[in-house]
């Protein structure tokens, strides 16, 4: 059979001979890959043209609501994936980071979009600026999405988390996607593709996939388009500097493999938990995926007089891993994902041993259960040890990707940081000590070599992720040899796909250009208090003017007395004659609950409660006899989905809120959000 694309709204078959896949378990046959024949022009234009803008006129929230949907239908349907997922010679364990850990992905972005991010189709960022000295000129940051093509080229390792992590930011943030997964694991991503376009959940054009050789296609990317990579640094330097990548300022971001390493501290002794801790950590980065991981540890740097320690108890618990083919219970590790990949770690082992001894493994003579060696793609665990890191090259330029790990000495810490440092950047480190100043100095020493450190100690263990593992809210990239990229990030990973426009001009026209309020900006005002108005009933720049109220010796007392605040400076006069404020001075949070009264609207209305406070300054004291009044104005509206077991459909409204003393000067200065009910769903 071929394993097909998906592009144009159509499933592809190449239109010659392809590649031929395999089961990396036995050997039998899967199908053959090819994109022969594929108008790779067409296909980016099929995106621009019609995912595009499809995808544009939908909110962000919508798109999170549809990329949630996605997540929900694919998990409905995970057995279909274990099966095919095994024929890559993945363990359940295994393949549930790839395929439950990729649809996790999906429901994390679209929770942090509806969490974070408006229910708009662009992105105000930041606060404005002011340009002008009266305040009539000012500038503001926003972001929209970019009017081009997420390629997303991906590695063999993950075939859906690999697709699942790069579309889900890519999505939310409006831009239309083209898969290109690794030929040898494409049956995996094949077969997650057809779910997603089952399940008729994004809109045409917004998803394709090539499956087979990318042809032409860098030919015809222009300056709106972004290109992703996963994979040897070796193919992605070539891709980065394609002359159309180059020409059209294309932004590339890439996560190549890198050496990775796990450090044990100086002061971890042998009967210490965290020694305990880094042995199962090695032994589960090598084996986890058959060592065939991106974040994988390739060096593990130990104190040298616990280097015996170290080996032997790593040796003792390999002892204890079978491997074979994951079907089979009590298999820990299955076969890398093909011979041509067995092939390769078997050379780069080779060149490894130049300055390295086998302490474990290396040998092409090794049990395995329930499957033929000669068939499969099996490679033995392996561990090396590294007698002379400081001068040795090989083990910090090396991969091999697989479940190969090599234990070197160091004899100080800064010999230590040196050799963390010699790997020319990696995609993580993980660092394992009880000592919270040693973790201190490692870290703040090696953080410009790693995209990510893991600091592992008895109190984090139980709950920590573990080394190898990105979070969809942590960046997963890293500097040099790593690639120089970042991936996921929270939002960071959505804001990759859309362009920053700095917009300048009045605050008016900002705050109706943004659908948010700018200060200066023309007041709306209506006799009707805002309190009393549901949502579709304010008005972005809708200002409450409360009436004014002097603030009074009894007011101070009362509050400090009802609050238990007796700080000096409200209530020692003597104190606060020699404090900055010259004399005594009122509560800041006096100043703010009295704002609450002075502009609330006490009967029962479409608010239906306040939530939260932020960026709350004060900027001038009130004292006794300062008289206050506060302005009010709706800054932001935030429609909010109704869920099933809402009674009402509501929206939140953020609130400017400033009180003034009787100078007309500025005394403090906040946001309030209010939930406030919607007349219709």
């Amino acid at each position: 059979m071929n394993i097909q694309s998906y592009i144009t709204g159509a499933w592809f078959d190449g239109q010659s001979d392809g590649v031929p896949v395999v089961n990396a378990v036995n050997g039998d046959f899967i199908g053959t890959v090819s994109s022969a024949g594929m108008d790779f022009r067409d296909v980016l234009r099929h995106a621009r043209e019609v995912g595009g803008p499809a995808l544009r006129t939908l909110t962000f929230h919508e798109r999170a609501l549809r990329i949630k949907a996605l997540a929900q239908y694919l998990l409905e349907r995970k057995e279909e994936f274990y099966e095919v997922s095994a024929w890559t010679g993945a363990t359940r364990t295994d393949s549930w980071i790839d395929i439950e850990g990729g649809i996790g992905t999906l429901f994390s972005y679209s929770s942090l979009v509806r969490r974070e991010f408006p229910n708009e189709t662009f992105l105000a960022e930041g606060e404005q600026e002011r340009l002008s000295t009266e305040g009539t000129f000012t500038g503001r940051h926003i972001l929209v999405p970019k009017e081009g093509v997420a390629v997303h080229i991906n590695a063999f390792n993950f075939p859906c988390w690999g697709m699942l992590e790069k579309i889900a930011p890519s999505l939310c943030a409006g831009m239309p996607v083209v898969v290109k997964p690794a030929t040898v694991s494409s049956y995996l991503t094949e077969k997650m593709a057809r779910a997603i376009i089952a399940s008729g959940l994004l809109p045409q054009g917004a998803f394709q996939l090539i499956c087979g050789s990318t042809g032409d296609l860098f030919e015809h990317l222009m300056e709106q388009d972004v290109v992703t990579f996963t994979g040897s640094a070796g193919t992605g330097g070539k891709l980065k500097s394609h002359r159309s990548i180059v020409a059209n300022s294309i932004p590339f971001n890439m996560e190549a493999d890198s050496l990775n390493l796990s450090l044990l501290g100086e002061t971890v002794t042998p009967d210490a938990v965290e020694f305990d801790l880094f042995i199962k950590e090695v032994v589960r980065e090598m084996t986890v995926k058959a060592g065939q991981k991106c974040t994988a540890i390739r060096r593990a740097i130990v104190p040298a007089d616990r280097v015996e320690a170290v080996t032997a108890a790593l040796q003792q618990r390999l002892q204890r891993l079978p491997v074979g083919d994951p079907a089979l219970d009590g298999v820990k590790m299955g076969p890398l994902v093909g011979r041509d990949q067995v092939d390769d770690v078997w050379e780069n082992v080779s060149r490894l041993q130049r300055s390295c001894d086998i302490l474990y493994g290396g040998d092409k003579e090794f049990a395995i259960q329930g499957s033929d060696r000669d068939k499969g793609a099996f490679f033995p665990p392996t561990l090396l040890y590294c007698h002379a890191p400081q001068t040795a090259t090989e083990p910090h330029d090396i991969e091999a990707f697989g479940p190969v790990c090599t234990v070197m000495p160091y004899r100080d810490l800064d010999e230590a940081l040196l050799l963390a440092k010699k790997g020319r950047g990696s995609l993580v480190g993980s660092i394992f000590t009880g000592d919270d100043a040693e973790a201190r100095h490692i870290v703040l020493n090696t953080a410009a070599w790693h995209g990510r450190l893991l600091v592992i100690n008895r109190d984090c263990a139980g709950e920590s992720t573990g080394h190898g593992s990105p979070l969809p809210a942590l960046v997963h990239g890293g500097p040099g040899r790593a690639g120089g990229g970042e991936e996921l990030g929270g939002a960071r990973a959505i804001k990759h796909y859309m362009q920053r426009t700095a917009v300048q001009g009045s605050p008016t026209t900002l705050m109706r250009l943004t659908g948010e309020y700018h200060q200066g900006a023309a007041p709306l005002t209506d006799p009707v208090h805002p309190f009393r108005k549901y949502f579709e009933q304010l008005q972005v720049g809708e200002t409450y003017h409360s009436y004014r109220r002097t603030v009074t010796e009894a007011d101070i007392v009362n509050f400090g007395c009802l609050t238990g605040d007796h700080f000096y400076a409200h209530f020692d006069e003597l104190g606060a004659r020699d404090s900055i404020f010259g004399k005594r001075v009122a509560h800041g949070y006096f100043l703010i609950s009295a704002a609450a009264g002075m502009f609330v609207d006490p009967a029962p209305g479409p608010v239906l409660a306040n939530y939260g406070l932020e960026n709350l300054r004060f900027i001038e004291p009130v004292s006794s006899g300062d008289t206050i009044r506060v302005k009010l104005v709706v800054k932001q509206k935030v429609k909010k989905d109704k869920r099933p077991d809402d009674t009402r459909a509501t929206g939140v409204v953020r609130w400017a809120v400033e009180i003034f003393n009787q100078h007309d000067k500025t005394v403090a200065l906040y946001d309030i959000m209010t939930l406030v009910q919607r007349q219709h769903d």
